[in-house]
């Protein structure tokens, strides 16, 4: 079954934590979105994380193995900000912990973006507005608006409400943003109801055997 078709998973409340997710077991094998050059070009589409122009263009000027080769790139990546985030979740993040990040930092600098101003929106209160430009110049300007996203968690989410779900077997991250900080899955569609369901065969069971 190719799981490209089905739509990527986005219930982190934190886009960084999405990019980790990208990689999920939905209902009984592990499925990656970002098994391969296309499957990264159509993650970034439904992440809305770069221009539908800029992703065709890729495409058009880039062999399947070039693009294969920079998703493998983002995999290697994401298992390296996974580590860090399991080490680290559940606790709130020091100057100390910088000098793990550095990965992250030195792929940053490569970034290359300039203010512009453009024509805004029809609707909008004024006909310009002054907008940031990112040039892509390789394949590997894709990792960019993805390594901004994880340092937008690491710098702006509180590390203290980063979870993983409770569902058996699931592996998603969250970003706890409910009031009481008591969120438990990775949605209700998916394991909240399921372990409902789970408990009330249990409880069934239960009063069978009484």
């Amino acid at each position: 079954m190719d799981y490209r078709q089905n739509p990527a998973i986005f219930v982190a409340d934190a886009l960084g934590l999405d990019f980790l997710n990208s990689v999920a077991t939905p209902v009984d094998e592990p499925v990656d979105w970002l098994a391969d050059g296309e499957g990264l070009l159509a993650w970034l589409a439904q992440a809305d994380l770069v221009p539908a122009a800029v992703l065709t263009q890729m495409r058009e000027q880039a062999t399947p193995a070039e693009l294969d080769a920079v998703a493998a790139r983002a995999r290697e990546l994401r298992e390296w900000f996974r580590e860090f985030v399991r080490a680290h979740k559940g606790q709130r993040l020091a100057a100390h912990d910088l000098e793990a990040l550095e990965p992250l930092n030195l792929l940053l600098e490569g970034d290359a973006r300039h203010d512009a101003i453009v024509a805004a929106a029809p609707d909008a209160l004024h006909g310009l507005q002054l907008r940031t430009v990112r040039r892509w110049p390789s394949l590997d300007a894709l990792l960019l608006p993805i390594a901004e996203a994880m340092a937008r968690l690491v710098c702006e989410e509180d590390f203290t409400h980063v979870k993983a779900c409770e569902g058996h077997r699931c592996t998603l991250l969250f970003a706890d943003h409910t009031r009481g900080h008591a969120r438990r899955w990775c949605s209700m569609a998916l394991c909240g109801n399921r372990a409902k369901v789970a408990a009330h065969r249990k409880r069934l069971k239960e009063r069978e055997g009484v």
